[in-house]
């Protein structure tokens, strides 16, 4: 099996980068082949200067009490390229899972799913790699169009080049639609139906709110402008 020089090469060229996501779009499974969810985790990602945070807290699904947070700190290494965002961010991710030792049946990743050009958003990019099943959650199209919906708990399909990659979901009623798309390992309809069960009243579902509020804090103390102690998510 490929490891992770494979999907994410040293050589980092852009005819390189192209071929990683090639394979990656390849070998990404749209239909759902996972179990029955007892975890389900969220992921982001902060930049304290020229290091990159990410950060994984997970969750139990059926209470969504938090069970684990971990994190990994390290280097800037990539520069920000759009629908490049798997060669920055992933390798930290990556970093952050190996520390788990509650495993997620499912992972929401702040970022495209196969709603990216290639078909090979950050949420594909990292379910291929650690071949975890994984959802996408961005707030803004990065490729395809679609309705916006008017109510909360709506969505009406996201399509690009005459296929569906994804979902504008009204997510609360304050706020603009987000994006949800799967990653890998899951089909469309699951990966609405997932996010929608993990809404609470905000616009981002639960697990991904709590992962950016968990590596906002950890920005913060890192900075040294922290002005109360870090919150305590467990």
């Amino acid at each position: 099996m490929p490891g992770i020089s494979d999907y994410f090469p040293s050589d980092t060229s852009r005819s390189s980068l192209l071929a990683s996501q090639r394979l990656v779009s390849e070998r990404a499974v749209i239909k759902d082949a996972f179990n029955e969810l007892r975890y389900i985790a969220g992921v982001d990602q902060a930049f304290p200067g020229d290091e990159i945070i990410s950060g994984i807290v997970v969750l139990d699904y059926s209470s969504f009490k938090v069970v684990e947070c971990v994190h990994s700190i390290r280097p800037v290494s990539f520069p920000y390229i759009p629908t490049f965002l798997s060669f920055r961010e992933g390798p930290a991710i990556v970093e952050a899972f190996k520390e788990l030792k509650t495993l997620p049946d499912m992972l929401l990743v702040d970022g495209a799913g196969i709603n990216h050009p290639r078909g090979a958003g950050i949420a594909t990019h990292i379910g291929v790699e650690l071949d975890i099943p994984t959802i996408g959650i961005t707030k803004k199209i990065l490729c395809g169009r679609g309705d916006e919906p008017g109510e909360p708990g709506e969505a009406n399909p996201l399509v690009y080049e005459g296929r569906k990659v994804g979902w504008l979901l009204k997510s609360s009623k304050r706020s603009r639609a987000i994006i949800v798309a799967p990653g890998h390992r899951v089909s469309l309809d699951s990966s609405l139906s997932i996010v929608r069960s993990c809404l609470r009243n905000y616009k981002l579902p639960e697990p991904v709110r709590l992962a950016h509020e968990y590596v906002t804090g950890l920005r913060k103390k890192l900075a040294g402008r922290l002005q109360r102690p870090l919150i305590n998510l467990i």
